[in-house]
């Protein structure tokens, strides 16, 4: 079993979907390990998003991630990050297989519900940014 990091993003918190997100990722396999409602401030967005920092979306996805709350979410699961991306579908749900959580909750491309990790060590350090380690019921 491993781990990774999701973040319920702005858009589902507030049309209403985080639960309906949440029960799609259980019924997918995923055991919930920690979870939290914030709302990041520009610095926090900022620094976790800071691999983006010279794309020219990098201002407009700092605005929206600190534009509502949002749930930063560890989940387990067997090969946890490529599990993840796989469920939560393609970046534009357009573009995401039918039953994905982006074809299913996710308004547009920009507006896509849901953030995954993209690799292991990305997953260790996202899921050491918003948890501790007391915090996780992985120890």
């Amino acid at each position: 079993m491993s781990l990774t990091l999701g973040i319920i993003k702005p858009d589902a918190v507030q049309s209403g979907k985080a639960g309906n997100i949440l029960a799609h990722l259980e019924a997918s396999g995923f055991t919930v390990e920690a979870l939290r409602m914030i709302r990041m401030n520009t610095v926090q967005a900022g620094a976790f998003y800071f691999v983006h920092k010279e794309r020219p979306f990098f201002d407009s996805l700092v605005s929206f991630m600190t534009s509502g709350a949002v749930i930063p979410m560890v989940l387990e699961a067997e090969d946890a990050v490529k599990k993840l991306r796989t469920v939560i579908g393609a970046t534009d749900p357009v573009e995401a297989d039918e039953g994905t959580v982006r074809r299913l909750f996710a308004e547009s491309k920009e507006r896509n519900a849901i953030h995954a990790s993209d690799s292991d060590e990305n997953a260790a350090a996202e899921i050491a940014f918003f948890f501790s380690g007391h915090e996780r019921l992985d120890l």
